[in-house]
């Protein structure tokens, strides 16, 4: 069998994506199993993170595999000289798989095609994030019961955010109406306006935020401005807080509306939106666990039918 990887949403086609959706739904109702007993999995994280790399751990382990890898490039060979294609090849001798997060774009295509074994994007850049966006569409498919014709209201940094690039590509499947809201610096890039045009997808520019502006949203999907990919911080400091979600904001909002954010938030939703029952952020990030248990099986070639029958479920 080739080696699967799960590099890029791009090439994802719309059956693969509902058939991934599917099988994070049987992840949910059984977690906990042993079906990658034996297997290794590797995590490679040069950039911080906390909820990709503990879900991506947590789904190893709780399918009985067993975790090896870094939090910090610091403590590694990289820091001696080693490079990039030494470090995957030194890693997949001990792996079964590989996930990595770099701060480069284009390290996990490249990662891809030197390793022999399976590579999962954990985030390379500003570029993408599918296991983000594959937990994302897992949200919506559960709030909304369809990906099908809904408007998504994407809020914020809309220029760096690799999450708004993946969430892009991979709805274009779906006939959605997108709605663009940003300050003019952190505005969606030509290049993604350029694919949507390509694709038929329909897309509107917002620069206001208000309760009038996002009242039509199927899910409000805010981000957050990111410090950490700024070359000029008066910049960042200029941006930072122009877009705020309150509790105030949401007397017009649809009943089915839900609010996503990728984490972690600073300072764009305020804390008493937390209780509002249009709020779905954290359950979000707990289908991270689901959509990533999916991922990593289905690199390692175990299929939606295999997990059915699987007869190692710890209940």
């Amino acid at each position: 069998m080739d080696k699967q990887n799960f590099v890029t949403i791009a090439g994802l086609s719309k059956e693969k994506i509902n058939y991934l959706i599917e099988m994070a739904q049987e992840f949910e109702k059984y977690p906990n199993r042993d079906i990658l007993n034996g297997k290794i999995v590797a995590t490679l994280f040069f950039e911080p993170s906390t909820r990709t790399r503990l879900s991506f751990e947590t789904a190893a382990n709780r399918l009985g595999a067993r975790v090896i890898g870094f939090t910090d490039a610091k403590v590694t060979s990289a820091t001696k000289g080693e490079t990039l294609k030494d470090t995957i090849l030194m890693v997949s001798n001990y792996a079964d798989v590989i996930v990595m997060r770099h701060h480069i774009e284009g390290a996990a295509q490249y990662a891809s095609e030197v390793a022999p074994v399976p590579i999962i994007n954990a985030g390379d850049g500003a570029h993408q994030h599918p296991s983000q966006c594959l937990l994302d569409l897992y949200s919506i498919y559960k709030t909304q019961g369809t990906l099908e014709n809904l408007n998504i209201y994407l809020v914020g940094d809309l220029k760096y955010g690799r999450t708004v690039h993946s969430l892009i590509m991979a709805m274009r499947h779906f006939n959605p109406t997108f709605h663009f809201v940003a300050p003019t610096e952190l505005a969606m890039p030509d290049e993604y306006k350029m694919y949507c045009e390509e694709h038929g997808i329909k897309y509107v520019e917002h620069t206001d935020f208000n309760e009038d502006v996002i009242s039509d949203a199927d899910i409000l999907y805010m981000t957050r401005v990111q410090k950490e990919r700024f070359s000029d911080l008066m910049e960042y400091e200029r941006v930072k807080n122009v877009y705020i979600l309150k509790a105030s904001m949401l007397g017009k909002a649809r009943k089915n509306m839900k609010i996503l954010h990728p984490l972690p938030r600073v300072n764009e939703i305020a804390y008493d939106v937390d209780s509002d029952p249009h709020a779905y952020y954290i359950q979000q990030a707990r289908n991270g666990l689901y959509a990533r248990e999916a991922i990593i099986c289905d690199v390692l070639g175990i299929t939606i039918d295999d997990v059915r029958k699987d007869k190692t479920i710890i209940k």
